[in-house]
């Protein structure tokens, strides 16, 4: 074996009797830290916040060290959703026929128009965000962004942007996605 790796005997058996590296000593002591944290953390913490709680700990370890090991530990962040979304499909709002059938493919500007609103998460909390984007071109015509998800705070001025970039000539159909607006 020693011939086909090009080392000698004698460094062989020098390096069995060695033992183990101070960096591989140093490496398994971190990692049972690191475990330990991780533990701690309910599997939520990935390297940057396991080497804050190591240097919390005054162990000198950099970020990327410990993303090594933590990869070769199998030792992996457990994200989960903070949030979910859903549409209240028990509404008892009416519901409008379905004219646009699904027919994303239109040739002539303002005549199919479709919108959503969106959430996004802000230090200050919630801001809902609505587009209405005209199918001919896939552009955003018109957008609003509220803090609450009244009709007169979302759509309305959405709408109202939206009517201001494009002129409706003809007949228009305006198909708006998500919950039901209030």
């Amino acid at each position: 074996m020693c011939s086909v790796f090009k080392v000698s005997r004698s460094r062989f058996y020098t390096w069995l009797s060695e033992g183990l590296s101070n960096t591989s000593v140093e490496n398994q002591i971190l990692t049972e830290k690191i475990r330990a944290i991780y533990g701690k953390s309910k599997q939520t913490y990935g390297s940057p916040r396991v080497t804050r709680e190591l240097i919390k700990q005054n162990v000198k370890v950099s970020r990327p060290r410990v993303a090594r090991l933590m990869k070769k530990a199998k030792i992996r962040s457990i994200v989960k959703r903070k949030f979910r979304v859903t549409t209240d499909s028990e509404h008892k709002y009416p519901v409008v026929e379905n004219k646009l059938n699904r027919q994303f493919k239109v040739d002539t500007i303002a005549t199919a128009w479709v919108s959503d609103i969106t959430y996004i998460k802000t230090i200050q909390g919630w801001l809902y965000l609505t587009i209405i984007l005209d199918l001919a071109d896939r552009r955003v015509i018109g957008w609003a962004l509220s803090s609450t998800m009244k009709a007169i705070d979302t759509v309305i001025p959405a709408w109202k942007m939206a009517q201001k970039n494009r002129n409706i000539t003809s007949e228009l159909i305006f198909h708006r996605t998500g919950d039901p607006v209030r």
